[in-house]
């Protein structure tokens, strides 16, 4: 599988699970699952897409291989999170592809800014967001325990 053979797709309500699976695996594999983080995977249309954000797939042949999701935060401001892609699909490129992607979308949605919250111990999640542009900047602590460091990408217009 190269770069050039995935395809980004909109959500749809038969995705849903691959949302919930690619991150529940992630999140349990290196920290624990939180109250914010089983909502939001618990209802992905009323936490992310109401509220005028979006999620993305990535999919590769006919499977779907990763996901990400940009909340809405304020005017022009989105949060890119819940960045997965299937175990069996890492390290070939689909989580730049995913953020390359949400990135493109953010700007399409006349964002300004887009930020994150992760932890260093995800140091391939880490590069990616430093290749692709993504600053460090101070924490803003509470939204999720396990984050020890917050980016922001700002989008140039």
């Amino acid at each position: 599988m190269s770069t050039e053979t995935i395809q980004i797709l909109d959500y749809r309500p038969q995705f849903a699970p691959y949302f919930e699976r690619f991150n529940r695996a992630w999140l349990e594999q290196y920290f624990r699952v939180e109250d914010i983080d089983a909502r939001v995977l618990g209802d992905p249309e009323g936490y992310i897409l109401a509220p005028g954000g979006c999620i993305l797939f990535a999919a590769a042949d006919t499977r779907i291989i990763g996901t990400v999701a940009l909340k809405k935060v304020d005017e022009g401001i989105y949060e890119m999170t819940k960045m997965a892609v299937d175990e069996k699909y890492r390290g070939m490129g689909a989580g730049k592809v995913l953020c390359a992607a949400a990135l493109q979308r953010a700007a399409e949605m006349n964002a300004h800014k887009v930020i994150l919250y992760s932890n260093t111990l995800l140091a391939n999640a880490i590069g990616i967001y430093r290749k692709m542009g993504f600053r460090e900047i101070p924490l803003e602590k509470g939204l999720y325990e396990r984050a020890d460091i917050m980016m922001e990408y700002l989008i140039p217009h």
